[in-house]
């Protein structure tokens, strides 16, 4: 391809992962000297409880301005009273015509053009393969889905649908705790940046993601009982080979030296001479909450909470990667490839641009 984007002029960018956690952090900054309730859904994505009436539309332009001036991101503002309904309206904002990126919905009436024109599949929760059930039923948008009897639509599915029906129709059913639920599974995975041959390089790329998924368990709060491993070529080779294994702990555990070496122990099993590896990663498949897990009689836990604390505060003082494992020291043969990447012009000093006069 590489020849036919440089004829069309297409500009090339690596994943500049440092730049885009820099610009989220100080648009969330921004979007919360607005209110002081604030909660951060994603890296792009941030909920705002206001009380009281303000003039929406007037707020919704000096938020977009803000962003736009201090940090140049452009931005959807929707307001809507139930979260469901602010998605709904931040929707319009970005997709629909007619609202320049600003969308107020002040009652269930407000919501009926904004619904009529929005896909099933648009609806916050509602992914494409309830969508498609949903349509068997004869819906065709979001309007249609909220004309149900929430009732029904628990015995259709689930009491998630039914508290959706309610919020498209103004009623408010979920909290900050149901906006953002905790991961039923985490992995962390990745492509190498050149060919994997050897056991040394792939043992210190696992264990990497052991580290990774080690940091977010304790970061949600829970333990992995069932881990999955793996590691294969790619799926573009003459033969395509893909090993993996499952792991089960005998005590629950969020501590990355358990995990290391858990991940260690199946090395001999994973590797095999003269694939070239392309993939591999780790994938914590069973989880339970770390404080409401049952302990056992018989196995003791080998987790040290302690050192795991220190190690966390280190890695958030300093930056992440500061303390790691021995066994993930990161080379360059599995190390991604980013060969168009960026300028990280807001986190690295030799990267901001120099003006000549």
């Amino acid at each position: 391809m590489k020849d036919y984007l440089a004829t069309h002029n297409v500009v090339v960018r690596s994943s500049n992962y440092e730049l885009y956690a820099d610009l989220s952090d100080r648009m969330m900054n921004i979007i919360g000297r607005y209110c002081s309730n604030q909660h951060v859904y994603s890296i792009d994505e941030s909920f705002l409880h206001f009380t009281g009436q303000v003039n929406w539309h007037e707020l919704g332009r000096e938020i977009r301005q803000s962003v736009w001036q201090e940090v140049k991101l452009p931005v959807g503002v929707g307001f809507g009273i139930t979260p469901t309904l602010a998605k709904a309206a931040n929707h319009a904002a970005k997709k629909l015509d007619g609202y320049e990126g600003i969308a107020v919905i002040k009652d269930a009436n407000d919501a009926i053009s904004i619904l009529k024109q929005m896909k099933l599949s648009d609806v916050w929760g509602i992914g494409s393969k309830l969508s498609k059930k949903l349509e068997l039923l004869g819906l065709q948008n979001a309007y249609d889905l909220a004309q149900q009897a929430p009732r029904q639509m628990r015995r259709f599915h689930s009491i998630v649908l039914e508290k959706t029906v309610r919020e498209l129709n103004g009623e408010v059913c979920f909290s900050w705790e149901d906006v953002k639920q905790d991961k039923r599974e985490i992995f962390s995975t990745r492509s190498f940046g050149k060919r994997i041959t050897d056991k040394y390089s792939l043992k210190t790329a696992l264990n990497a993601h052991a580290d990774i998924v080690g940091r977010k368990l304790r970061k949600q709060g829970a333990l992995v009982k069932k881990l999955m491993i793996f590691a294969h070529n790619s799926p573009y080779d003459t033969q395509f080979i893909k090993r993996s294994f499952l792991y089960e702990f005998a005590m629950p555990t969020s501590d990355t030296i358990v995990i290391a070496n858990a991940v260690s122990s199946t090395l001999e099993k994973l590797f095999i001479p003269n694939v070239q590896f392309f993939k591999c990663g780790i994938g914590a498949i069973e989880l339970h909450t770390a404080s409401f897990t049952q302990l056992s009689l018989l196995d003791k836990s080998l987790d040290k909470p302690a050192v795991m604390q220190v190690y966390d505060q280190i890695n958030s003082r300093y930056g992440i990667g500061t303390t790691f494992t021995a066994s993930s020291s990161m080379t360059e043969k599995w190390r991604m490839r980013r060969d168009f990447l960026s300028p990280q012009y807001t986190t690295r000093w030799a990267h901001i641009p120099q003006i000549s006069c």
